[in-house]
């Protein structure tokens, strides 16, 4: 991401966005054109998704975790260690998220899938799956984009990694067999190990936590902070926007055939997923602003919330139920919807930072509902 420092005046006066990188200014078209090359790809290449998929770490095809991991490192690069501790001691803001993520979006998923999903069992089945996936990984690049405060996003990202290693098969169980049994629903059952999910969560964010944090630790020692934030990160910042596309590319070209084989089905997976995306955000949104939590630390809770851990889901759902089924199906058009979705709520949110935190620079954050801001570059 570019490093910039914006005064007030330039913000009210909308001279941002000509100071952005071609790049960030136009990264919907970006988004865009990668969909249409990776759907090109998948129907142009014959056996493409056979080569992609040959070769993979855990479950996850090798382009696409190489894509994602290039898209979580520089994120992760530029947290401040050193600000973790402060954040868990805003107890209150914790406890948003975890009743968000695990209360609220599981059982919005599970509601929505019964609604617009009650005919298709497999699909119904492979959406509630997704809905118990929370993010871990593509959150991070969502809440930069949105200037949302990344310490805040990382210290949530490893509170739902430990509570998916613990709680994901028992939400896993209640969701498909138990409540579904008590409202006299068809049942279904999900059998997960807790390594194979801890396999996930150490792969797509212990890597790149780790190597995130040794950067800023043996870069500020060698060269020291201010080097490492003005110079050393803006240069590394566009590579998680490169990792974004280019993983696009690769999971439009994976299911290019399914989606353009079975466009009904995707229409019907999509509709959920997108009241889905726009109720956990706008409503994880409004309760920060009740709560009257900062721009920044709203943004991040909004987004933890709304994202869905896809690789986690697809995983699960070809390993229980094999990768020609509809649940598989449902867990890869998870993804392909969640990507413009959530991009487009990038946007929502910085509008609504103009409309509802006046005040609010990028550039700048202040400790947790706090009044005196500190610098924080870009």
């Amino acid at each position: 991401m570019p490093d910039m420092t914006v005064s007030a005046s330039e913000v009210e006066g909308g001279s941002v966005t000509g100071r952005l990188s071609t790049l960030d200014r136009f990264l919907p078209l970006w988004i865009g054109l990668a969909m249409v090359a990776g759907l090109v790809l998948g129907r142009l290449i014959p056996d493409l998704d056979t080569t992609l998929e040959r070769i993979k770490i855990d479950t996850v095809s090798l382009p696409i975790a190489v894509g994602l991991l290039a898209m979580m490192y520089p994120v992760l690069a530029k947290v401040r260690y050193s600000s973790i501790g402060d954040e868990f001691a805003d107890r209150r803001t914790l406890r948003l998220s975890l009743v968000l993520n695990w209360l609220v979006g599981p059982l919005l998923m599970f509601a929505l899938a019964w609604l617009f999903l009650a005919d298709l069992p497999e699909l119904r089945t492979g959406l509630i799956i997704i809905g118990l996936a929370r993010c871990i990984a593509m959150v991070l690049i969502w809440n930069d984009l949105a200037d949302g405060s990344r310490e805040l996003a990382a210290v949530l990202v490893a509170l739902n990694s430990l509570f998916q290693i613990i709680m994901y098969s028992v939400l896993g169980w209640f969701y498909l067999a138990v409540l579904p049994g008590w409202l006299g629903l068809d049942t279904a059952d999900l059998d997960v190990s807790l390594w194979e999910i801890g396999k996930s969560v150490l792969i797509f964010l212990g890597i790149p936590l780790l190597a995130g944090y040794l950067t800023r630790t043996i870069g500020e020692a060698r060269k020291g902070t201010a080097w490492y934030e003005q110079t050393f990160l803006p240069r590394l910042g566009p590579v998680a926007l490169y990792g974004l596309l280019f993983t696009i590319v690769v999971l439009f070209a994976l299911q290019g055939e399914q989606i353009t084989d079975n466009p009904l089905d995707v229409v019907r997976v999509a509709v959920p997923l997108l009241v889905y995306f726009a109720v956990m955000w706008g409503g994880s949104f409004i309760a920060g602003l009740r709560l009257g939590l900062r721009y920044e630390r709203n943004a991040a809770v909004a987004f933890t919330a709304a994202g869905n851990n896809f690789e986690l889901a697809i995983a699960v759902s070809i390993a229980v139920f094999g990768v020609t089924s509809g649940q598989a199906l449902a867990g890869t058009i998870g993804p392909l919807i969640e990507v413009p979705a959530l991009v487009a709520l990038v946007y929502v949110s910085l509008w609504a930072r103009r409309r509802f935190y006046p005040d609010a620079i990028p550039g700048v954050e202040g400790p947790a509902d706090g009044p005196a801001p500190s610098a924080r570059h870009r």
